[in-house]
C-alpha cells in the first residue's frame, strides 16, 4: 500500500509534470471507483491543474483551484504517468486495471490503476477535501507533529503500539510497512502497550518516526512514479524481509501473520531475543 513517502513523491511528480497543464477530460473507467457525483467528471474539462498534494495517504489533485480529485490508492493502487496515450477513444468500463484516466492538453496524462480482483481504490471529486470522509477523520500528519503532540496522540488510545501507530485518526500517513521500520529503529516490540511506554521510549519512537519517514521521503521525491516501488523496498530493514538477517544485529527477521496482513520484526533488536508467537496459533509473547 502506498504510504506517506510514496504519496508525497507522486504529488511532487505531478507538481513537476502536470501542474500548469489543462485537463482535456477525466475518464472514469471503473465506475465503482468514483464515490461522488457532484461535481461530475465533465466539470474538470478545460480547467488548469493548479496544485498536487496529499492528506495523509490520500493524493489530492486540484483543478482550477476549485475542484479536487482526492484518491486513496488502497493496497494495490498506483499512478502511472503517460507522455502520450495510444488512442483518443474513451476506454471501455470494466476492462483492465485502469480506474481513472486524466488526459491533458499536451497529449500526456495519468492513469490511476488497481491490480488484482479486490477493488478498493477510491476516487472523489469534491470542492473541499474535507468532504471526503477519510480525510475529515485524519489525525495530524506524521511529519507535522512535535514531540508533545506526538506523545498526546499516541497515549490517547490504549492498545498495541503497532495498531495505534497505523491508526489514521491518531496520526496520518503511517501504514503497515513503515510502522515495522519505525518500531525496529525505535527498538520496540510491535505489541508493546501504549499505556506502558515510558517517556524515554515515546521520545525514541518519535525520533525513529521522523528519521524513517524523512529518509523515505528524501529517497522517494524526484523518482519517477514507475521507480517508486523499487525504491521503497530497497530501504527496508525488516519489513518484507522475513528469514533474512537483520542489518543491525544479524538475527533472523521474523514474522507474525494475521488474517489479511503481517508484520516483521527483529527479536534481538525489539523483543529482548524472544520470538513473538503467531497470533493465529498461540498466546502473544510480549
Amino acid at each position: 500500500m502506498p504510504e506517506l513517502p510514496e504519496v508525497e513523491a507522486l504529488a511532487a511528480y505531478l507538481r513537476e509534470r502536470a501542474v500548469g497543464r489543462t485537463a482535456d477530460r477525466l475518464e472514469v473507467v471503473a465506475i465503482s471507483a468514483l464515490k461522488t457525483y457532484d461535481p461530475p467528471p465533465s466539470a474538470v474539462a478545460g480547467l488548469e491543474i493548479t496544485a498536487a498534494g496529499r492528506h495523509g495517504k490520500f493524493l489530492d489533485v486540484t483543478f482550477g483551484g476549485e475542484i479536487h480529485l482526492v484518491v486513496h490508492l488502497a493496497r494495490a493502487g498506483w499512478l502511472h504517468y503517460r507522455e502520450s496515450f495510444p488512442a483518443a477513444t474513451p476506454l471501455k468500463p470494466g476492462k483492465g486495471p485502469i480506474a481513472v484516466r486524466v488526459r491533458l492538453d499536451d497529449g500526456s496524462g495519468f492513469d490511476l490503476t488497481e491490480a488484482g480482483t479486490k477493488k478498493s481504490l477510491a476516487a472523489y471529486l469534491v470542492r473541499d477535501p474535507a468532504e471526503v470522509p477519510g480525510v475529515s477523520r485524519l489525525g495530524p500528519d506524521a511529519l507535522a507533529v512535535d514531540l508533545a503532540t506526538f506523545t498526546a496522540r499516541i497515549t490517547s488510545r490504549r492498545g498495541q503500539i503497532k495498531g495505534v501507530l497505523t491508526d489514521q485518526e491518531i496520526l496520518a500517513g503511517i501504514g503497515n510497512a513503515y510502522s515495522d521500520e519505525i518500531l525496529h529503529v525505535a527498538k520496540l516490540s510491535p505489541f508493546a502497550l501504549t499505556n506502558k511506554l515510558s517517556a524515554e521510549q515515546i521520545a525514541r519512537l518519535f525520533e525513529a518516526m521522523r528519521a524513517v519517514e524523512t529518509d523515505a521521503v528524501t529517497r522517494s521525491v524526484g523518482q519517477r512514479a514507475a521507480e517508486l516501488k523499487g525504491e521503497k523496498r530497497s530501504g527496508f530493514r525488516v519489513h518484507a524481509r522475513t528469514g533474512l538477517p537483520c542489518p543491525v544485529c544479524g538475527d533472523t527477521v521474523r514474522e507474525v501473520s494475521f488474517a489479511d496482513t503481517s508484520l516483521q520484526y527483529c527479536p534481538t533488536c525489539q523483543t529482548g531475543g524472544k520470538p513473538l508467537a503467531d497470533r493465529r496459533l498461540s498466546r502473544i509473547v510480549r
